[in-house]
Formats: C-alpha cells, sequence, structure tokens
C-alpha cells in the first residue's frame, strides 16, 4: 500500500520531470547544424547582393554577415573574409557567389569554418587562378565585353548587366546593380588558390542553369569535382536575386547538416 509520504514523493517527482523535458527538447532541436554564415559576394558586387537572403536567414535564428570584398585582390578579398569570420562565436558556413568561391576556397582553410557553399561559383583546383578555372571549359564569352579602366578594373555595362549577369531580375534591380557594383581588379584573375579548403571539408553548391558568365555545365563539373550536394536552379547568374527563398532554404539545409 502506498502512503501519503511516497504518494506526494512520486506526484513532486512527475512534476519536476515535466518541467525539465521540455527544455531540454528545445535545447537540443536548436542546437543542432550551426549557427553562424559569412556570405561572400563576386565580382561587380558588394554584400547587399545578399538583401533578400539575409532577413530570411536572421528570422531562422541564424547570426549573418555579409562580407565587403574591397576587390582589390584576392589575398585582400581573403583577408576581408577572415575578418568576418574572426567575428563569429563559434562554427561557419562559408557562403559564396561567383568570384568569391575562390575567395572562399582559401579563407575556408580557417579552423572555424566547418563548411563550404558555392552559389554559381568558381571553384579552383590546386595551384589554379580564375582565369585557369574559366579556361577549363570553353566560355560564355562574356569577357569579351568587360570595360577596362586605364588603372586595370573590370566592370560591366547596364546592357551586359541586363542580358548576361541578371537578365532574370527586374529593371529596377537590374539598374541597381549595374549603379552600386564594384569593379575588380583584373590582377586578381591571376592568383592562385593553393590548397583550397574543399579538399577537406564538406562542400555544397548550387548550379544556375541559365548562367551566361559562368558556364553552367563548368559549375556541374566542378560541383561533382569536389562531390558537392548538389541542386541545380533554372535561374542566371544572381539566383540569390532572381530565386531567394530556394537559395536561402538551400543554406539552412547545410547549416542544418553540419
Amino acid at each position: 500500500m502506498v502512503t501519503i509520504k511516497q504518494f506526494f514523493t512520486v506526484v513532486f517527482f512527475i512534476a519536476v520531470t515535466a518541467f525539465f523535458l521540455p527544455e531540454r527538447a528545445v535545447s537540443q532541436s536548436t542546437s543542432k547544424g550551426i549557427k553562424n554564415i559569412v556570405l561572400v559576394h563576386g565580382a561587380f558586387a558588394d554584400g547587399s547582393c545578399w538583401s533578400k537572403v539575409i532577413p530570411s536567414l536572421q528570422k531562422s535564428g541564424y547570426n549573418v554577415v555579409a562580407v565587403q570584398n574591397p576587390l582589390t585582390s584576392l589575398a585582400n578579398d581573403v583577408t576581408a573574409a577572415r575578418r568576418a569570420i574572426a567575428q563569429m562565436d563559434g562554427p561557419v558556413l562559408l557562403v559564396a557567389h561567383s568570384y568569391g568561391g575562390m575567395v572562399i576556397s582559401e579563407a575556408g582553410n580557417d579552423p572555424k569554418v566547418a563548411g563550404l557553399l558555392y552559389v554559381a561559383a568558381l571553384v579552383p583546383e590546386d595551384e589554379q587562378n580564375a582565369n585557369q578555372v574559366n579556361a577549363m571549359m570553353p566560355t560564355t564569352g562574356i569577357e569579351k565585353e568587360f570595360l577596362v579602366s586605364s588603372d586595370g578594373y573590370v566592370s560591366l555595362s547596364q546592357q551586359t548587366v541586363n542580358e548576361r549577369f541578371a537578365p532574370d531580375a527586374s529593371l529596377q534591380e537590374r539598374k541597381l546593380i549595374y549603379a552600386t557594383q564594384v569593379p575588380l581588379a583584373a590582377s586578381a584573375g591571376e592568383e592562385k588558390v593553393t590548397s583550397p579548403a574543399w579538399k577537406s571539408k564538406p562542400s555544397w553548391y548550387i548550379v544556375a542553369s541559365q548562367d551566361k558568365v559562368i558556364s553552367p555545365e563548368l559549375e556541374r563539373y566542378k560541383a561533382k569535382l569536389i562531390k558537392a550536394t548538389t541542386i541545380e536552379l533554372n535561374s542566371s547568374h544572381i539566383p540569390m536575386i532572381s530565386q531567394p527563398k530556394k537559395v536561402t532554404d538551400f543554406i539552412i539545409t547545410a547549416a542544418r547538416k553540419l
């Protein structure tokens, strides 16, 4: 027969257990994956190219920083990315667009970087520079439309932005992309990545099937080469602008795997 003392002991134990279990369950669910995401833009852009992705990532609880690459050299861009990585209080998922793939392949060797995600991006192999990566397959021909300044910086005309860089963006977005573009030092295309981080860290890749800047075939080849978890979007070179939800969802999927 259960005594009154034993009865209240059991009731107290059940009450305490019920109080603490939900808290533990929440703690376990939020501890999955990583919470820090560093976004790296490519040539002819700045951190605002991620403006449609950042709010959704923040709403989902992620700590997000968009690097502002100076685009004066690959080395300077890598330094900018490393500075952002250092700000984070734990493991980081590095995400890059276009030329930014060169940047994260080098900066990703930082011990805080847990994984890499490439968005229509260049992926270097050992001792490759950006020009060599592009030359591995027939190019889209956009290089014939580059505007090169007297001091060696490359930019795009409004027509090239409209027809090649962002044809599936709105007219207002294309005008903004043109007006805010940051020219890239042509010499950055000659700087090599010695030992790319994808060799030792998990990778993800978004192929832009309608890309008129980087060959989609090159994107598919590189994604397969690095054994990246890959999706293909029916987009131009800038899916984070034209299809931000799909890009955001893929970034979150990667972050949860780490």
